[in-house]
């Protein structure tokens, strides 16, 4: 008879030891320590997990080092909520330790900016940056373990393929850590998510820990700012650069020399900044930022309509994307030039007004236009400025904007429609996934298809009730399974197509156009 073999305790000193020996060597493999910081990152673990010496262990030659942080990470919170070094054993209170974790397991900041500056003197800008995304990954601040869940797919249109996402990478918080959340006291420390008071803070319930994140400072029109990485990266090295000081947001012909600025110092980067006011602009209105990153969106593979000398400026050329907001493109191999231009069309735009196309610049003393930036460097030297004019009023039959998703898409993309979006690329809700599959059941016929059932507001897809209703109506209830699963993607990124129509302040039709050209003229195209 075999005996029954007894698995060890996640919080036994063996098995902590283990497990810190394990990470340990990760880290060393992956370069976020050398060879003589191997002692003191043991001893410093070790003391985390209140060991005053290491436990004999078996075992540890047998199991391959994984790729990712994340399998090493997980026994060891295990270990933590054993031992009450956590508070409670939730997502949001292993998120604070790991993070807690790795940042013993990392160079100090000063450290990591002058292997930065090492690579990008010896192998160049785009090595640099490669080494410093895989070091965000390696330290678990990035979480590709939890990006990877993300869905997405390419919808083509005539606009070209847009990219969609359903973000499905923040967890979310059960009903113990929302009834905390109401309870804690307010704090003012850091004033936000983005400022540099951030690096190295062990966070709190309602704020993330920050002791696994680095910042590279960068100057950008003789101030400091810093570039970091998102830790729920949409696109490839999606980046934040972001003001060394706690200042709101302002759209200026600064903010255009500062994009052009970074591009120059990251040439393989694109860079942009979402608007100034609320509804048009993005979610952090509070601290000046710009994203950037290494990702060409369906926007930048957009064509122009045609090229447009400047007047004022004949080294310029203006061009109307075609795409689904309002875009003008500006290009120039003169940088002088080229933010002399872009400085003379956001000026104009604030103050413009067509009541024709419902363009009205105020309402009183309160401004409605402004403008969404993105830079890029192209191959051939020339900068590349694309200007997408934005405009926030609001009324009574669009009392969320007028140039915002529509009520009848609010079902699928009610939030702000910010950068990554006007680019190109949907971010959409989480609760999409499961509402999504029970859709397709219902198409597929694997559910039965009730619709007074479901246009009950207590029902879970009552939001989604007359987009069903027209769906079955349209492809009826006995479609296969994966062909109803790709019929809603198509849906879905039909949709997110009209979101972008809705926040266009220029219609895709002759009269649109023609009020465009109205404005470029004003502006000297």
């Amino acid at each position: 008879m075999n005996a029954t073999k007894t698995i060890p305790s996640p919080a036994s000193p063996a098995e902590i030891t283990k497990n810190i020996w394990r990470l340990t060597e990760f880290a060393l493999r992956e370069g976020l320590i050398g060879t003589l910081d191997k002692e003191a990152a043991v001893n410093a673990l070790l003391d985390l997990f209140r060991l005053n010496e290491p436990e004999d262990f078996e075992g540890w030659d047998r199991e391959p080092i994984p790729d990712s942080p994340d399998p090493l990470l997980a026994p060891l919170l295990d270990a933590a909520a054993e031992l009450g070094l956590i508070p409670d054993d939730t997502v949001t209170y292993r998120d604070l330790f790991d993070a807690r974790i790795m940042g013993l397991l990392l160079p100090r900041p000063s450290e990591t900016v002058s292997l930065f500056s090492a690579t990008a003197r010896e192998k160049g800008i785009a090595a640099a940056t490669d080494w410093f995304y895989k070091l965000n990954i390696d330290s678990n601040y990035i979480r590709m373990d939890r990006i990877r869940k993300n869905g997405y797919w390419l919808h083509p249109t005539s606009y070209g393929e847009l990219e969609i996402t359903v973000n499905l990478s923040k967890p979310e918080k059960d009903p113990k850590e929302i009834a905390l959340l109401k309870t804690l006291p307010q704090s003012n420390y850091p004033k936000c998510l983005l400022c540099k008071e951030n690096v190295g803070y062990a966070g709190r319930p309602d704020h993330p820990a920050r002791q696994n994140i680095r910042v590279l400072p960068v100057r950008l029109q003789g101030q400091e700012w810093f570039f970091q990485y998102s830790p729920y990266v949409y696109y490839n090295e999606h980046s934040i650069v972001f003001n060394g000081e706690h200042v709101p947001m302002r759209i200026s012909g600064e903010t255009f020399a500062r994009l052009l600025d970074f591009v120059e110092s990251f040439p393989h980067y694109f860079v942009g900044s979402n608007a100034d006011l609320p509804i048009v602009g993005g979610s952090i209105l509070n601290h000046d930022h710009f994203q950037g990153g290494r990702h060409v969106f369906p926007m930048e593979k957009a064509e122009v309509d045609r090229w447009r000398d400047n007047a004022e400026e004949p080294v310029v050329r203006g061009g109307i994307v075609r795409w689904p907001m309002s875009v003008l493109r500006l290009r120039s191999t003169s940088r002088d030039a080229l933010l002399r231009t872009a400085g003379r069309v956001l000026d104009a735009w604030r103050g413009y007004s067509d009541a024709e196309a419902d363009i009205l610049s105020h309402t009183g003393d309160t401004p409605h236009n402004t403008i969404t930036p993105i830079a890029r460097m192209k191959d051939d030297g020339e900068y590349e400025l694309d200007l997408v004019l934005r405009n926030n009023r609001t009324s009574a039959e669009h009392p969320d904007g007028i140039f915002h998703p529509h009520k009848e898409l609010h079902h699928i993309k009610k939030e702000n429609i910010g950068l990554i979006e006007v680019m190109g690329l949907a971010v959409l809700p989480g609760r999409l996934k499961q509402e999504l599959a029970e859709i397709a059941d219902l198409l597929s016929g694997r559910s039965a298809y009730d619709p007074a059932a479901i246009s009950d507001a207590a029902h879970p897809l009552s939001k989604h009730a007359a987009w069903i209703a027209g769906l079955v109506a349209a492809h009826g209830t006995s479609v296969a399974p994966e062909e109803a699963g790709r019929l809603l993607e198509a849906a879905v990124g039909d949709k997110f197509r009209d979101v972008l129509l809705d926040a266009g302040v220029y219609k895709d039709a002759a009269a649109g156009r023609a009020a465009f050209g109205r404005f470029l003229a004003a502006v000297g195209f």
